[in-house]
């Protein structure tokens, strides 16, 4: 294969994503994940500066990232019947601006209950957006979903990368409070954004669910019941649950464990996420060329042996390419929700779908709770060999899933 081949098939790429005037629109649902997931990432480098603020151990540091974690996961079923009925695009635009406006409650909390229901309020707020964001691109990109999810993901990871770090900044010049409130106007700019730019819906609007019954209630859980799904959504479970403890505490086991400053864990911490920048559409590419398994398989060992050699390396270049190699971790998802988004059937596709990420969200948001009661057991190296023997279950699960939606 010529040199050549790789960069036309970039360009054929990119063009068929920009036809049709979907270009913007794909723009502006990139931008808004950008800054929704990315700001929930803020909240694992900001937790050192929160746990001194108001005194937190690391268990209830990590129950702050339960609380997180469950709204997110409760606001998922929701999302996914709104965005059936009222349409995709509003549901991003109520999105953001929830996110918005419970934002500024957690920078002017003066005590940890008021943190912990602002936190609640935002989590369940950009839930929202999760669902609507994946419909919409299904709908918008049917011969493309992987590569549309693939391209909104790594924007999430661009986020991810950037948020954290410059929080951080802000955190030791002015207050970790700084460091949130900066992206409350972004969010404001994002919903405007949303309502200008994105259709108010992108689905067909006599979808089975549009009207809730007990008839759609079969039809969703007949359809969640097949083999192919099943096996979809634990891949899912435990691949969050890994990514939860990890991103909840990567930054705070660095500068425990491993001796760095703050400054240095948000910047390796960015960097985990940079990496995914590359990898999330690599990943949505693979898994349009050769199929679900083969792709997730391979990712997935990459993710046991990462996890397993983090607890032995020292030192900051070290840790730079155990960061980079544990990076691996943000690729799984792409395959995995391309995969299940696309093997749902489409008129009960927003309500499968966010009863299925409410199942798997909830389930993984005890994971950085209990991984912070080990941290505060002395096992914190320990707990990455317990997340890389569950990365391991993970490839015999993937090894039984059938190469393409709706086999």
């Amino acid at each position: 294969m010529s040199r050549v081949e790789p960069v036309a098939r970039l360009k054929r790429g990119v063009a068929d994503l920009s036809s049709d005037g979907r270009g913007r629109v794909l723009l502006v649902i990139a931008a808004g994940w950008f800054l929704s997931i990315g700001v929930r990432m803020v909240y694992p480098a900001l937790l050192p500066y929160v746990r001194e603020t108001y005194g937190l151990t690391l268990t209830t540091s990590g129950l702050l990232l339960t609380v997180l974690w469950t709204a997110y996961a409760l606001g998922q079923l929701p999302g996914g019947i709104l965005a059936d009925r009222l349409g995709e695009g509003r549901i991003m635009v109520l999105s953001s601006v929830i996110a918005a406006l419970t934002l500024a409650v957690v920078v002017l909390a003066g005590s940890p209950t008021v943190l912990f229901a602002a936190t609640a309020l935002f989590g369940f707020g950009t839930a929202l957006y999760g669902i609507a964001r994946f419909t919409a691109l299904a709908d918008i990109y049917p011969e493309q979903v992987g590569a549309a999810t693939g391209v909104t993901m790594a924007a999430g990871d661009a986020g991810n990368s950037l948020l954290p770090p410059l929080a951080v900044l802000f955190a030791v010049s002015l207050g970790w409070q700084f460091g949130f409130g900066v992206t409350i106007p972004l969010f404001v700019l994002i919903a405007v954004g949303l309502w200008v730019v994105v259709p108010a819906r992108t689905s067909d609007p006599n979808r089975a669910v549009e009207t809730v019954s007990l008839e759609s209630g079969r039809l969703v859980l007949t359809e969640v019941r097949r083999s192919p799904i099943v096996l979809a959504t634990t891949i899912l479970v435990i691949g969050s649950c890994i990514w939860q403890a990890v991103t909840g505490f990567y930054p705070t086991y660095l500068i425990e464990m491993k001796g760095v400053s703050p400054t240095v864990a948000a910047g390796l911490f960015g960097l985990f996420f940079a990496v995914g920048i590359a990898i999330k559409p690599l990943a949505g590419g693979t898994y349009d060329r050769v199929g679900a398994r083969r792709s997730l398989v391979t990712i997935i060992a990459v993710i046991a042996v990462a996890l397993a050699l983090v607890p032995f390396v020292q030192g900051f270049w070290p840790l730079v390419g155990a960061t980079v190699l544990l990076s691996s971790l943000l690729g799984y998802a792409t395959i995995a929700l391309s995969y299940l988004t696309a093997t749902l059937s489409e008129e009960v596709r927003g309500t499968s779908l966010g009863t299925l990420r409410t199942v798997y969200t909830l389930i993984a948001a005890t994971s950085p709770a209990a991984f912070g009661a080990v941290a505060d057991a002395g096992f914190f190296d320990e707990g990455f060999f317990v997340l890389a023997a569950m990365a391991g279950v993970m490839v015999l699960v993937a090894l039984r899933l059938p190469e393409r939606s709706g086999a």
